[in-house]
C-alpha cells in the first residue's frame, strides 16, 4: 500500500510554502525574482530509499547545470517518501555534497536543505527560529553558485539575512507561524480545487 501523498498535492503545498513563507516573510530576498520569472523547477520524487533519491538528485544536478539559467535558475527537489527523520536527512546531506563534487559541479552548484522537523544546533525542537528552514516535506534546493553570488552582490548586507530571519520568526511567534502554515495549506487546497486547462 502506497501512503505517499499525491504528487500534485506535494507540489501545490511546496509552491504555496515558497510564496507564503519564503517570499511572504522575506526569508530569502532572492526568491521573489525567480518565482516571478517562473524560473523555479519543482520536482516531486517518488523515492522511498536514500539510494533512489541520490540517483534522482544526480540527474537533477546535471540537468540544472546543463539548462540555460534564463529558463531554470534553481530546482526544488521534494521527496516526501524518504528521510522523514531529520537526523537521517542531515546525514544524507553529506552524500548530496559528495554528489556535487563527483559530478565536477563544485563551485557551480550547491544544495540547500529544508525539512518539516529542521532543527538548528543548540536549539530546542519547538524553537520557532527553526521554522526558517522548515518546509512541508523534506526538500533539497539546488542552487547555482553564480546566481547566489549575484544575489549577494545585489544585497550588500546579505550576511545579515540569517539574523534578520531569526528576528522575524521570534516576532511572529509559534501562533504567527501556525497562521502562515494554515495560509499556505489553504492556498494549496484552492490550487488543487481549481479547474485545470482542458477540464
Amino acid at each position: 500500500m502506497n501512503d505517499l501523498p499525491a504528487a500534485d498535492r506535494v507540489l501545490a503545498e511546496t509552491r504555496a510554502w515558497v510564496r507564503r513563507a519564503v517570499i511572504g516573510l522575506n526569508l530569502c530576498p532572492f526568491a521573489r525574482a525567480v518565482d516571478a520569472k517562473d524560473q523555479i523547477r519543482y520536482v516531486v520524487s517518488d523515492a522511498t530509499d536514500p539510494e533512489t533519491l541520490l540517483a534522482t538528485l544526480c540527474v537533477e544536478l546535471q540537468r540544472l547545470a546543463d539548462t540555460d539559467p534564463a529558463l531554470v535558475d534553481t530546482t526544488i527537489l521534494v521527496h516526501p517518501g524518504v528521510l522523514a527523520d531529520f537526523e537521517d536527512f542531515n546525514d544524507f546531506l553529506e552524500l548530496a555534497d559528495a554528489a556535487v563534487e563527483e559530478l565536477d559541479l563544485d563551485g557551480v552548484l550547491q544544495v540547500a536543505s529544508f525539512h518539516p522537523r529542521f532543527q538548528f544546533a543548540d536549539t530546542e525542537p519547538d524553537d520557532v527560529t527553526n521554522a526558517t528552514n522548515r518546509a512541508p516535506y523534506p526538500t533539497l534546493h539546488l542552487l547555482r553558485e553564480d546566481s547566489v553570488d549575484r544575489a549577494v552582490a545585489a544585497f550588500p548586507e546579505a550576511e545579515a539575512i540569517f539574523e534578520r530571519n531569526m528576528e522575524t520568526l521570534e516576532k511572529l511567534g509559534p501562533e504567527g507561524w501556525e497562521r502562515v502554515r494554515r495560509t499556505w495549506e489553504e492556498d494549496a487546497a484552492a490550487e488543487l480545487r481549481a479547474p485545470k486547462p482542458g477540464d
